[in-house]
């Protein structure tokens, strides 16, 4: 069984409308599924049979883990099951390579999943507010489930994205500010001319496309890291992950054992990481948002609680690192390791030298820091 279930208050829901967040109390709203280790058992035949199928190689052979009940009403471009490649200069490091992904980024996991729920469940326009990757991933999908979208984003949003957004047919509006001020913009355009909202964590689907990178990690490695290094704007997949080890707890195939989560971000935005270090259950907005990592240029995140709660949780915490070198630490990846990795990657990588020089990270731990996207800022 599957349903929707607010992640603070105790509403509840099956899933047969479209939500944003908890008409309630306003948290996000996340799916639950009733799992057990016969369901477990289950659902590790239903992944031997799924071999050779459709699916077989993309994030939907996880379909019994998924929000769609229905395979007719998948709306994929082939997202998922990306490579975990091991570190040429770093022992015991794994890089996750989103870049992999159909527009580039891990972006497409969350829209493949939200632009599938929304079309099922009747949306006929889509729109979001982003600054970069999301939007290009919404315009990708939502051409192919043949919806309308509505995109806005900062007005100094790379060309790139913006000529991405367009080539796939969106309707892009640029606006001054940041991605706070085009989420202000969505919502007029929503009133104005209807349409769902599939901003991050405003919906309950793009965090159940984004958890199956957990899954992913177990499958490759036949056990959990010790360590995940994750560049953090939304947060959407740090919690989707978080929310996956639970998940597969409960079907048995892990014990209470879990990687010590690390949320990654620029010193020129960092609610994050001032919010853990000070003690906060959320993250206060951070003002003037400077960062050339258009992922993290996030001043506020609607998923913060969840967030700051699954970084203690897990024994893990938050850095942010020199703007100053994030760009430098990207194009090293790129030239030594092969890998399509953008700044939001370089971030983590700078991370990941910090956090061993301190001791956070010691010597023979397994490690694996997400590329959560390619280089698409030129």
């Amino acid at each position: 069984m599957k349903s929707l279930t607010c992640s603070r208050c105790d509403w509840r829901s099956p899933i047969d409308a479209l939500f944003n967040l908890c008409p309630n109390c306003s948290a996000p709203i996340l799916v639950h599924y009733d799992l057990d280790a016969a369901s477990g058992a289950r659902l590790r035949r239903a992944l031997e049979g799924r071999a050779g199928g459709p699916h077989h190689s993309n994030m939907w052979r996880y379909l019994d883990v998924l929000p769609v009940d229905d395979e007719q009403d998948i709306v994929t471009l082939g997202e998922g099951l990306t490579p975990l490649l091991p570190s040429r200069e770093q022992a015991n490091v794994f890089i996750k390579d989103e870049s992999k992904n159909p527009t580039r980024s891990f972006k497409s996991r969350g829209m493949a999943a939200a632009v599938t729920m929304a079309k099922k469940l009747g949306a006929k326009r889509l729109a979001a507010p982003t600054a970069g990757n999301a939007g290009a991933a919404l315009s990708a999908y939502g051409a192919r489930a043949g919806l309308p979208v509505f995109v806005a984003m900062p007005r100094d949003t790379p060309q790139s994205i913006i000529d991405e957004c367009e080539g796939y047919g969106a309707e892009v509006e640029l606006v001054a500010g940041v991605i706070t001020d085009a989420a202000k913009r969505v919502q007029q355009s929503i009133a104005e001319h209807g349409g769902f909202d599939l901003s991050t964590l405003k919906e309950p689907y793009r965090v159940e496309g984004k958890k199956i990178m957990g899954y992913e990690l177990l499958a490759d490695l036949d056990r959990l890291p010790d360590v995940i290094l994750y560049p953090t704007g939304g947060g959407t997949g740090l919690i989707g992950m978080w929310k996956a080890f639970d998940e597969m707890q409960r079907l048995g195939w892990i014990d209470s054992f879990r990687p010590r989560m690390w949320s990654v971000q620029s010193s020129g935005c960092a609610p994050i990481v001032r919010a853990f270090a000070q003690q906060l259950e959320t993250a206060p907005e951070w003002e003037s948002p400077e960062t050339s990592a258009w992922g993290l240029r996030v001043p506020r995140a609607v998923g913060d609680r969840l967030m700051l709660a699954a970084l203690r949780e897990s024994g893990g915490g938050a850095i942010a690192v020199d703007e100053a070198q994030i760009e430098g630490a990207a194009a090293e990846i790129r030239k030594r390791e092969g890998i399509d990795a953008g700044p939001e990657t370089g971030a983590a990588w700078l991370a990941l030298r910090e956090l061993q020089a301190r001791g956070d990270i010691k010597d023979g731990e397994l490690v694996v820091v997400f590329n959560t996207g390619g280089n698409k800022y030129r």
